[in-house]
């Protein structure tokens, strides 16, 4: 009955004035840890808390060397102690404040935008929240030839040296941490997230020299080297690169993308869910473009393959989280006191630059101009070839989804502003067996399940327009929802989740070329992973061990007398019950990386392309036979 809806669910007695609970600041961050870094994770994921965090103080080195102070940067990594040190040699943070600095929140220099201009760091949260997640955090700075460190354990102050004479002539802060295994658990940094990031910055900030464990980190030519570093396809045309102000671009064309896919920053934070500086250059580029091409094209048509990293510079900048992946300013400055803004609109600001630099670049390079003319063309027959088609499949994709159980769906997804939206999960497995296993032990509200008839398509040498004729890939894109653009993604976590067997690792190969032919931003932005299952359980009546390994095995059988060992061949062999612990919160994901050194074309020819004698002679030498007399390549 409808006055059900609206039963308490507790006394009225229960809520007095022991419900008032006061926290205090580190507190807060412990207990809502979401709120400052995003989602917690293991360090599988590259937007994991533990990335966050070095992030967050590197941010505040960052602001230093924009403001004019310090040209080096130290980043170390003891993945053994899983300790992190940041060194920078800027101004230091002044020694009288520097306990409040980093533990009491809305404290900081960030406010007065005399001090830095244009910075990262705005809400004087950012290390606080390091300290107060962090097992123990060490702060110290250098300044007028003095010194002063602090030591804290989740976030409460355990040792104080106060001033002291300091005997260096280098000034700036250094701080080591260690994030607390009781929030994050078993955790582990992946050296190519942290890699990517110190690039990041490099690439940004010319004339900054960052160290990563002792390598150096250096870039001359700012965007232009990192698409230069990151296209994972040679360019239609060399780079263009335009630099005016607070504004820099560098961006081309090439094959085998049918979308529009960008590198985006504000202030030198990767904004990965773009933003409105980002929807300003792709409605700015397509309308200059189509000006100068005197066609009507679509400005999909017009976008479609084009690879831009970009970046503006802009004061007191907006995001839409504290985790400051995505811009909400529509202004270069921000409103005034009183309300009134005079400050260029974002968008407006971004066309002016566009229309100066890009078609005076077109008209006076003829060869880049008509390969990019050749490029758009191509886009628009594509899209009428899949035009008709495209139609037909979207129906049928609606009607299979509406009349099959191939996704078992969740509630949580992440093109939305859920509190939980970086933890959707979408499991592609092979087989009825298995996705019934995992169906029956997920998390309804986050995690959801694609299952696979059996091997899918080998996508290497079709079109897109097979794609769209072929059920199952055309069901399994329009669950992903990325047909049009990565922004409507709507897992965050894309898992294959197959047998550690010779066929599960075939059909991993065919998904990871579907997503390499038609979807690569997927992979390069750190959306797809493998799951990785034990092979083994080893127990006795008092214990029970899961291993990945057979080094793991061998230890445990040791470990456990009068040991019953299973061997699991596949997934389904796995019941529910067993399966909640391995996509749970101690889920193994190993991430599927691009480098920058990985060929992408010649990988998929010489693996997925017709068979040669090369790929042949390959085989045969790295054929090796296992105990049980299985044959698997090595």
């Amino acid at each position: 009955m409808a006055e059900d809806i609206f039963t308490p669910q507790t006394n009225a007695a229960d809520y007095n004035d022991d419900s008032i609970v006061h926290l205090e600041d580190m507190e807060h961050i412990r207990l809502r840890p979401g709120m400052y870094i995003g989602k917690l994770g293991d360090g599988s994921s590259h937007d994991d808390g533990i990335y966050v965090l070095i992030k967050e103080v590197i941010d505040n080195s960052i602001d230093e060397f924009t403001s004019g102070f310090g040209k080096k940067i130290e980043v170390k990594i003891n993945f053994a102690e899983r300790r992190v040190s940041i060194r920078d040699y800027g101004r230091g943070i002044p020694l009288g404040k520097l306990v409040e600095a980093v533990s009491k929140l809305n404290t900081g220099a960030k406010y007065d935008s005399k001090v830095f201009q244009k910075s990262v760091g705005l809400n004087g949260v950012g290390t606080k929240a390091v300290n107060a997640l962090s097992s123990y955090f060490r702060v110290q700075s250098f300044r007028d030839g003095k010194t002063r460190w602090a030591e804290f354990a989740e976030g409460k102050l355990s040792d104080d040296s106060g001033i002291v004479a300091d005997n260096s002539t280098d000034t700036g802060t250094l701080v080591e941490f260690v994030p607390d295994s009781k929030l994050f658990g078993n955790y582990h940094f992946i050296s190519e997230y942290v890699e990517r990031r110190i690039w990041n910055y490099a690439y940004l900030n010319r004339g900054l020299t960052m160290y990563y464990n002792d390598r150096r980190y250096y870039s001359k030519n700012g965007l232009l080297d990192l698409l230069e570093h990151n296209l994972q396809s040679d360019p239609l045309y060399p780079i263009i690169h335009i630099k005016d102000g607070d504004f820099e671009a560098a961006f081309t064309h090439i094959n085998g993308q049918n979308n529009d896919y960008y590198y985006s920053f504000v202030n030198g934070q990767h904004t990965t869910e773009g933003g409105t500086h980002q929807s300003a250059f792709r409605e700015a580029y397509a309308r200059v473009v189509k000006e100068f091409i005197k066609k009507d094209y679509a400005p999909e048509v017009i976008r479609g393959g084009l690879v831009c990293a970009l970046c503006v510079r802009i004061q007191e900048p907006v995001f839409e989280a504290q985790t400051k992946t995505k811009l909400g300013s529509t202004h270069l400055e921000p409103n005034k006191v009183d309300g009134s803004n005079d400050s260029p609109l974002l968008k407006t600001y971004v066309l002016d630059i566009l229309k100066r630099h890009l078609d005076n670049y077109l008209h006076i390079h003829a060869d880049t101009a008509e390969a990019l003319l050749n490029k758009i063309n191509a886009n628009e027959k594509e899209r009428k070839e899949i035009a008709g088609i495209k139609k037909v499949a979207r129906e049928a994709s609606k009607k299979a989804s509406l009349n099959n159980r191939k996704l078992r769906d969740c509630h949580v997804h992440y093109n939305t502003n859920h509190a939980r939206r970086l933890e959707s999960t979408i499991f592609i497995t092979e087989g009825d067996s298995a996705s019934g296993s995992i169906t029956k032990s997920r998390d309804v509200d986050t995690q959801a399940v694609f299952s696979l008839r059996g091997k899918p398509k080998n996508t290497y040498s079709i079109s897109k327009v097979d794609v769209y004729k072929n059920e199952e890939l055309n069901l399994l894109h329009n669950a992903l929802d990325i047909d049009d653009s990565l922004d409507n993604l709507r897992y965050n976590n894309v898992v294959i989740a197959t047998d550690a067997d010779v066929d599960g690792m075939h059909i991993r190969l065919l998904l990871l070329t579907f997503f390499l032919r038609f979807y690569p931003e997927l992979i390069s932005s750190g959306h797809v992973y493998i799951l990785q299952t034990p092979l083994f359980r080893v127990r006795n009546k008092q214990k029970t061990t899961y291993c990945y390994t057979d080094d793991e095995r061998v230890a445990a059988i040791k470990a456990t007398p009068g040991a019953e060992i299973t061997r699991f061949k596949g997934l389904g062999e796995i019941s529910p019950e067993e399966f909640k612990n391995f996509i749970g919160k101690d889920m193994r994901l190993d991430p599927v990386l691009l480098h920058k050194e990985f060929d992408t074309d010649r990988t998929l020819t010489f693996y997925m392309g017709e068979n040669t004698l090369e790929r042949r002679e390959f085989i045969m030498q790295n054929l090796r036979v296992e105990d049980d007399e299985s044959i698997v390549v090595a």
